[in-house]
């Protein structure tokens, strides 16, 4: 893999822009908590598909007020967390980089997404290992932030270089709450030259750590009350940024730093273990 390691500046402070964005989405037609795959999951919990439809029309509504192009894909009965699309894929260059699910309740997913790729025009590149898409891959600048510990195999990475050609970065997930790198990491400003991003150090290794401060050292360091939210799990637009609402320190950071938080309250997704990101998968054409 490659892997640059370069010593950040702070800088001045840019001016915070909005850039368009698109992205896919899936209605939780079907949502429920029938198993248990993450720590959130709780099959002993009631939960309202009713409401959780309402609350992700919520962000739907949110993403169009914004301007944002969005595309759906249609849920498919037996498969609660289809929802969740971060994990549907990868698409940066008009390449989509396909699913392959760790847990077997998941796996179907994976070939459902690749087969909207291909019907949208993306070239879809299946994969040989086990990922859970932008859950685990997020683009800062040119380079590709690669979560592995829970979900993710570190050899996704290595597919990941020969795919995109890009600087991979891995990061080494140890807190089971937070199993997914988009769960733990937000991407704020993936400007290249201006990138910025907000963190939890508990969730990753020393090394992990080590590099995050090394990169990135205006990076906004984000309590453990707002990450136990899942604020992290969020989507920006380099000014507009959509979170958890309940993520109250998260958001007045946010404004210290030129962005515009906007709240959204996901709270029965968040039964699932997802937040806004999850259901969120930018399309990079």
């Amino acid at each position: 893999m490659t892997l640059i390691e370069t010593e950040g500046q702070p800088g001045t402070r840019p001016e915070r822009r909005p850039s368009g964005r698109s992205v896919l989405m899936c209605r939780p037609e079907h949502f429920t908590v029938v198993y248990r795959i993450n720590p959130w999951m709780n099959p002993a919990e009631p939960t309202d598909t009713a409401l959780a439809l309402r609350q992700w029309q919520a962000l739907h509504d949110t993403y169009v007020g914004l301007g944002y192009d969005i595309h759906l894909i249609d849920p498919i009965a037996g498969l609660p967390d289809m929802v969740y699309a971060a994990n549907g894929g990868f698409v940066v260059d008009g390449i989509a980089y396909g699913a392959k699910f760790t847990h077997p309740e998941r796996q179907p997913e994976g070939p459902a997404y690749m087969e909207w790729f291909r019907k949208a025009g993306l070239d879809v590149r299946e994969p040989e290992e086990v990922n859970e898409g932008e859950g685990d891959f997020l683009l800062v600048g040119d380079t590709i932030l690669a979560g592995t510990g829970f979900r993710s195999d570190s050899t996704s990475h290595e597919e990941l270089v020969r795919i995109y050609g890009r600087e991979v970065v891995t990061l080494r997930l140890v807190n089971p709450s937070f199993y997914h790198l988009d769960t733990a990491i937000a991407v704020l400003d993936p400007t290249p030259g201006q990138e910025h991003i907000a963190y939890l150090p508990s969730a990753f290794d020393e090394a992990s750590v080590a590099l995050l401060q090394q990169r990135y050292p205006d990076a906004i360091i984000v309590s453990e009350a707002d990450a136990a939210v899942l604020g992290l799990n969020s989507f920006s637009d380099g000014y507009n940024v959509v979170i958890a609402s309940r993520a109250a320190d998260f958001e007045r950071q946010l404004r210290e730093h030129g962005y515009h938080p906007i709240g959204v309250d996901l709270s029965e997704l968040l039964l699932g273990g997802g937040g806004v990101k999850c259901c969120t998968l930018e399309l990079r054409r």
